[in-house]
């Protein structure tokens, strides 16, 4: 269990940061870059939360809680070692994707097929959601990126890669089950 006595440590200061096994590298470091934005998306998920109830707002604090079990996997390198480990690092797990795959394909069965390409927007749960897919994009992104220097568990980015669709679902179903979906025109403003 985590207990934090005091908030600041001013060992950041020199623009270092300890990563989760002790070893410390520069804040814009390609690792810390991507656990950060794991912890950016977890924090439009509480944003959307405020717009969400029921099952929804469950399912959300399911994903916020699946974010840091993600951020504590990134920011944990060199998996070669988990086996000597003093504690065995969380790392993200098949199941944890599995549900979310679950999700989407119950979520979208619900909805009328897209028949054109949908603007971020509509209900304010909605936007908050497509907000939400954008950043998870990000962290894919980095984490991908970051995967092709140093080990990454590859369920860590399948996860965000799901996640991804799961806010893009969901959003459809925050705007009415699609029904309020803002929806594209191409060249309409021409």
């Amino acid at each position: 269990m985590v207990v934090l006595n005091k908030i600041y440590t001013r060992t950041g200061d020199n623009g270092e940061t300890a990563l989760g096994d002790g070893s410390r590298r520069p804040k814009h470091d390609a690792r810390v870059e991507a656990y950060g934005t794991v912890d950016e998306t977890n924090a439009t998920i509480g944003m959307a939360r405020l717009h969400a109830e029921g099952d929804m707002n469950a399912a959300l604090a399911r994903i916020q809680n699946d974010l840091f079990d993600l951020g504590a996997d990134l920011c944990r390198p060199d998996m070669a070692k988990d086996v000597e480990a003093e504690y065995p690092p969380l790392r993200m797990a098949q199941e944890q994707v599995d549900r979310l795959e679950t999700e989407i394909d119950a979520i979208n069965k619900a909805l009328e097929p897209l028949r054109s390409f949908i603007l971020p927007g509509g209900s304010a749960l909605a936007a908050h959601l497509h907000l939400s897919r954008t950043v998870s994009r990000r962290a894919e992104r980095l984490a991908t990126e970051l995967a092709t220097q140093e080990d990454v568990n590859p369920v860590a980015v399948k996860y965000l890669n799901r996640l991804s669709d799961w806010c893009f679902v969901a959003a459809r179903v925050a705007n009415d089950d699609g029904k309020s979906d803002v929806l594209w025109v191409p060249g309409a403003n021409r």
